[in-house]
C-alpha cells in the first residue's frame, strides 16, 4: 500500500509539473557557447580563515555547496564521506560517526580514543571520543561543507590528526526575504516509509542592518531491520528533529554581530548493526541499543574590520545529552561458561557541558604578507552515569534476587578536560607566482577523571553477578557497596604543530605546493585506570591512560582549471609517519576498554579530483585515492595488549572512488530536466588488529574484512524558476554489502550494511 501511494504521489507530481512546462514552452535562446559550457562558478573556501577560490588553497579540499547536497541527497556524514577521495566514515548506526582519512586509523571503532579527524559545526568542535555518540547533524541551508585532507592542527586544533570537517551555516541576508523547502519522501525495501521536511525563512528586518534567518527540520524513517531478540519489527526508525535561528546585525560598516540556537533531537530506537547469520536484514539484542542525542548550541560571533586586518571572536556554549545503550551479551559466547550466555548490558547516559572561545586576527592589507594570528580556549565536562545490567526476566529465571531494579553495578563518573592554545600562519608572497607558508600552534591539554561518592556494587558472600550467573547458582544479593568518591591521574600535555609550505603558480590555471605538516591527538585518561577485572583479577590492570601520539605529513599537489574552466584537475601525493600510536586495548576477561601507546606506522598514498564539462549540461565528476597504510615499528609488549602485527594494513581501503554523471536539458522557457547517476566504489579494509588483545597467539574471533562494493544511485529532476521535484533511487542494484564490521566481542550484531534500496521523490523550493 505504501510502496502504491508514493508511486502515485511520484507520478501525480511529475505529470502537474510536466502540464505546466507544455502551457510556456518555448525555445530558449543560446548565447555564445563557450561561455554556456563554461558557466560554472568558482568556489570559495574558508580553510586557511580567510575568502579564497579553492583552485588556489595549497590544501587537498573537497567543498560541498547545498545545491549539490540536495542534488546528490546528502542529508548527512555518510554521503559526504563517499564523495571525499581518501575518506571512509565508520558508521555503526545513526549517531555513531568516525571518519577515516588517509589510512590513519588503527580499527573503525575508535573506542577511549580522540577523533582522528575533527568535526566543526562553524567554530564548535563537535567530534570527541570514539565510543561516544556524536549527533549526525542535519546537513540543510549549509552555505558549505569542506573535508580537509592531511593534519590541520595549526588552525583546527589537535582532533585534526589527519583532517578536519567543517559544516558552515549559512548567515542571514540583510536585504532580502527568503524561503526554501525540502520534502523528502522516499520508501526503503517494500514497507519502510522515509520522510524527511525542511523548511528556511529568511526575514530583513532593517535593510543593510539586521536580519533573521530560521531553519526547522523533521525527520521520521521507520526501520529496515528485524529484532528477533525484542520482537520488534523495522526496529531501527528513526525520528530527528530541530532547528536553528540565526541573528546578524550590522550597525556599521566594520562591526557584524551574529548569534545562533541551535537544537538537534536525534532518536533512533535500535542499533542498524546486522547478524548476517541470522538471515537478511536481521539483528538480535535482549534490549534495544540505544545511541541518542539532544544537542543544544548557542554562539556568538562579533567580526570587526580594522584598515589591516578582521578580528573575529567566537564564544560557544554547547549542552549534549546522549545515551549509550548497548547488550554486551557476545562478551559471554555460548559454550564459554556452563550456562553461557548471560543477560548482560550497559546503560550509559553521558552529559557534555563545552564552552569554546577563539579570536582570531586575519591581515586584509593586500600586500605581500598575510597572517593569521589567533587564541583557542575550550572547557569540556562529561558526566557518565555508567549502569551495568541484567534484565528482569534472567534474573527472576535464575533466581536471583535483592537487586533494586535489573542493575547490579551502579557507577557515576565525570571528566573535565581543557585546551589552551595560541596559534599562527603567516604568509609572505614574492610574487604572483610564488609563495611560502608557515604555521604553528602551541597548544596545553589537560584531562582529569573522577569517580562520584554513590552508586554500588552489588555482592553476595563476596561474589559478584557474574559468578552466579555464568554458573547458574541463584542467590540473593544482600550487599550493595557504595563506591567511594576518587580522583584520577591528571594527564597533561603540551605539544607544538607545524606547518611549512611552499606554492608555485606558474600561470593563472595551475597551482602546485608542497607541505610539511604535523599533528597530535591529546593524552588520554582512561575512566577505570588502576581497576582489576572482576571476572579475573589476574587479569590486565586498567592502565591510567595514554600520552600524545605524533604524526608527520609529506604533501606535493597540484591544482589545474583549463579550457576556460570545462576541465579542473587536483591531485594531491602524501606520505604519513604516525608514531607513539594511540590504540585501543581489550581486556580479555571482560571486554573492558582502555587507551594505550603502540610503536608506529606509515601510510602513504595519492588522490585526485576531477571536473569535466564535455558538452553544453553535460557534467562528468571523477574522484579516486590509493592508499597503504601499515604497522611498521611494533614491539612485543605492545603486540600483546593490542593485539597489533608488523607490516599488518590498517584500518583503511587500497582503493576508493566515485563517478557523477549529469545530463540536463531545456524543457521549456525557465525550466530544465536533469538525469543523474552517481556510482561510490570502496575496497575492503580490515576491521581491526588481527589478533587478541591480551592474548597475541590468539586470532581475534571478531576479526574480518568489509565486503568491496559499488554503491549506485539515480535521478532525474524538473527545475523550474524556484521550483524542483526529483525522483531517485538509491542502491539501484539492492546490494547488502558489509560495510563495517564492530571490532569487539561484546556486541552479538556487529555488520553494518549498506541501506536496502530506496525509491523516493524530492519537491524543494528556493534551492
Amino acid at each position: 500500500m505504501r510502496a502504491m501511494l508514493l508511486a502515485s504521489a511520484c507520478a501525480v507530481t511529475l505529470f502537474s509539473i510536466s502540464s505546466a512546462l507544455a502551457q510556456d514552452a518555448e525555445p530558449k535562446s543560446r548565447s555564445d557557447e563557450q561561455e554556456a559550457l563554461s558557466g560554472s562558478q568558482d568556489v570559495v573556501v574558508t580553510a586557511t580563515r580567510r575568502e579564497e577560490r579553492i583552485q588556489d588553497v595549497p590544501l587537498s579540499i573537497t567543498a560541498f555547496q547545498q545545491e549539490e547536497l540536495s542534488e546528490k541527497g546528502i542529508v548527512g556524514f555518510e554521503g559526504i564521506a563517499r564523495e571525499t577521495p581518501g575518506v571512509v566514515l565508520n558508521r555503526p548506526t545513526q549517531n555513531f560517526n568516525n571518519f577515516t582519512a588517509r589510512g590513519i586509523a588503527t580499527n573503525g571503532y575508535n573506542a577511549n580514543l580522540q577523533s582522528s579527524v575533527a568535526v566543526y559545526i562553524d567554530e564548535l568542535p563537535i567530534s570527541t571520543i570514539g565510543n561516544t555518540t556524536v549527533v549526525d547533524p542535519n546537513l540543510f541551508d549549509v552555505e558549505r561543507v569542506e573535508f580537509l585532507r592531511g593534519p590541520q592542527g595549526t588552525l583546527f586544533g589537535s582532533g585534526s590528526l589527519s583532517g578536519a570537517m567543517r559544516i558552515l551555516n549559512k548567515s542571514p541576508d540583510l536585504n532580502d526575504f527568503d524561503v526554501s523547502a525540502l520534502a523528502d519522501i522516499g520508501l526503503t525495501g517494500s514497507d519502510s516509509l522515509r520522510q524527511r521536511y525542511n523548511l528556511m525563512i529568511n526575514v530583513p528586518i532593517a535593510t543593510d542592518k539586521l536580519a533573521v534567518r530560521a531553519v526547522g527540520f523533521y525527520r521520521n524513517e521507520e526501520g529496515y531491520l528485524d529484532n528477533v531478540g525484542t520482537g520488534v519489527r523495522n526496529s531501527n526508525s528513526l525520528i530527528d528533529w530541530g532547528g536553528r535561528a540565526i541573528v546578524l546585525w550590522k550597525p556599521t560598516d566594520r562591526l557584524s554581530i551574529k548569534l545562533l540556537g541551535s537544537y538537534e533531537n536525534s532518536d533512533p530506537k535500535d542499533s542498524s548493526l546486522t547478524s548476517p547469520s541470522l538471515g537478511r536484514e536481521k539483528r538480535v539484542s535482549d534490549q534495544p541499543d540505544r545511541f541518542t542525542g539532544k544537542q543544544t548550541i548557542f554562539n556568538a560571533t562579533l567580526d570587526y574590520e580594522f584598515d589591516f586586518a578582521r578580528l573575529t571572536s567566537s564564544s560557544t556554549y554547547s549542552d549534549f545529552d546522549q545515551k549509550f545503550y548497548v547488550d554486551l551479551a557476545g562478551t559471554f559466547p555460548p559454550g564459554s561458561f556452563p550456562r553461557a550466555p548471560i543477560a548482560f548490558g550497559l546503560d550509559a547516559d553521558a552529559y557534555d557541558k563545552v564552552f569554546v572561545q577563539e579570536t582570531r586576527l586575519v591581515s586584509s592589507l593586500g600586500g605581500p604578507l598575510e597572517f593569521v594570528l589567533g587564541g583557542f580556549y575550550m572547557h569540556r565536562r562529561r558526566d557518565v552515569d555508567y549502569f551495568y545490567r541484567s534484565s528482569l526476566p534472567f534474573l527472576q529465571a535464575r533466581g536471583l534476587t535483592g537487586l533494586p531494579d535489573q542493575y547490579y553495578q551502579k557507577q557515576y563518573t565525570h571528566q573535565i578536560s581543557e585546551e589552551l592554545a595560541g596559534f599562527g600562519e603567516l604568509t609572505y608572497r614574492f610574487s604572483d607566482k610564488f609563495w611560502l607558508t608557515g604555521g604553528m600552534r602551541y597548544g596545553r591539554t589537560s584531562a582529569q577523571a573522577f569517580t562520584e561518592a554513590g552508586g554500588y556494587l552489588a555482592t553476595a558472600f563476596g561474589q559478584n553477578y557474574f559468578t552466579y550467573a555464568l554458573l547458574g547458582i541463584p542467590v540473593n544479593f544482600n550487599t550493595l557497596t557504595p563506591y567511594a568518591a576518587a580522583e584520577g591521574v591528571k594527564a597533561t600535555g603540551s605539544k607544538p604543530s607545524w606547518k611549512a609550505s611552499a606554492s608555485f603558480k606558474p600561470n593563472e590555471t595551475v597551482t602546485t605546493y608542497a607541505t610539511f605538516s604535523t599533528g597530535f591527538r591529546a593524552p588520554i585518561v582512561n575512566a577505570f585506570g588502576g581497576r582489576a577485572s572482576l571476572v579475573n583479577p589476574n587479569d590486565i590492570v586498567i592502565p591510567f591512560g595514554a600520552s600524545s601520539d605524533d604524526l608527520k605529513s609529506y604533501e606535493v599537489g597540484a591544482k589545474t582549471r583549463f579550457l576556460n574552466g570545462l576541465v579542473t584537475i587536483n591531485a594531491a601525493a602524501y606520505l604519513i609517519d604516525w608514531s607513539n600510536i594511540q590504540a585501543q586495548a581489550n581486556r580479555v576477561s571482560d571486554s573492558v576498554q582502555f587507551a594505550t601507546n603502540i610503536g608506529a606506522a606509515r601510510s602513504k598514498g595519492i588522490e585526485v579530483e576531477m571536473g569535466l564539462v564535455p558538452a553544453r549540461d553535460v557534467f562528468l565528476g571523477l574522484n579516486a585515492a590509493y592508499n597503504d597504510s601499515k604497522i611498521t615499528k611494533l614491539s612485543p609488549t605492545e603486540a600483546a595488549i593490542s593485539g597489533a602485527v608488523l607490516g599488518h594494513r590498517l584500518s583503511a581501503p587500497r582503493l576508493q572512488g566515485a563517478i557523477y554523471l549529469s545530463y540536463g536539458v531545456d524543457l521549456g522557457q525557465d525550466t530544465k530536466g536533469t538525469f543523474a547517476v552517481n556510482a561510490q566504489y570502496v575496497g575492503s579494509y580490515n576491521s581491526s588488529f588481527p589478533n587478541t588483545p591480551g592474548n597475541p597467539n590468539l586470532r581475534l574471533a571478531t576479526y574480518g574484512e568489509t565486503d568491496e562494493y559499488v554503491n549506485t544511485n539515480l535521478s532525474f529532476g524538473i527545475k523550474r524558476r524556484a521550483f524542483s521535484a526529483q525522483l531517485y533511487v538509491e542502491n539501484v542494484f539492492d546490494d547488502h554489502s558489509i560495510v563495517y564490521i564492530h571490532p569487539e566481542a561484546f556486541l552479538v550484531s556487529r555488520f553494518g550494511t549498506l541501506r536496502p534500496r530506496t525509491l523516493g521523490i524530492r519537491l524543494g523550493y528556493g534551492l
